[in-house]
């Protein structure tokens, strides 16, 4: 497992990258930008480059976030010279349920994760996963959400069963930009 500390789990929290505008298909089929697809390729590196790769992958089915996640695995892997360590192939789930989802549903797909995973990377949307990190940590919790490709760094002591409002701390954030 990565990033774990004497028990403790680490949930990155990252809203897609940058899509493309809505238009006259369905929303939910809408796809990255040039923008978004070099946007979570950093984010990749940055995950990588500071040890944040997930034993589990929650991902909504939305195109522009299974987009989202395939650009950060790509810059998870890294290439020579910024050779990022690639880690262990991540479980990856893609959650209906985690499009257009309250907080409440988000939170419902992280209790049942396998206990055993030390850190989760959750692909969503607002304003659900923002709302999601402000009733995990209300008081580090950014006022205005989270913005396109932002990571926020929640760790907690509790398994992901137990995890519950105000159970996590937020230790980092990140703003990808490629």
């Amino acid at each position: 497992m990565t990033d774990t500390r004497a028990g403790e789990r680490t949930l990155v929290l990252l809203r897609h990258a940058k899509a493309e505008p809505p238009g006259t298909g369905p929303d939910v089929d809408r796809r990255l930008t040039a923008r978004g697809h070099a946007d979570a390729a950093a984010a990749g590196a940055w995950l990588a480059r500071h040890g944040l790769l997930p034993d589990v992958v929650l991902c909504s089915a939305a195109r522009r976030t299974r987009q989202t996640w395939h650009d950060v695995a790509l810059g998870m892997t890294g290439s020579p010279p910024e050779g990022g360590p690639a880690g262990t192939s991540p479980v990856v789930r893609y959650e209906a349920t985690a499009y257009e989802a309250h907080p409440s549903d988000l939170l419902d797909l992280i209790r049942a994760v396998d206990p055993a995973a030390g850190t989760v990377l959750l692909v969503a949307h607002n304003p659900g996963i923002s709302l999601l990190s402000a009733l995990l940590d209300p008081e580090r919790a950014d006022p205005d959400g989270l913005r396109t490709t932002d990571l926020a760094v929640h760790r907690t002591p509790v398994t992901w069963s137990e995890l519950a409002p105000g159970a996590t701390v937020i230790t980092r954030r990140h703003t990808a930009r490629g």
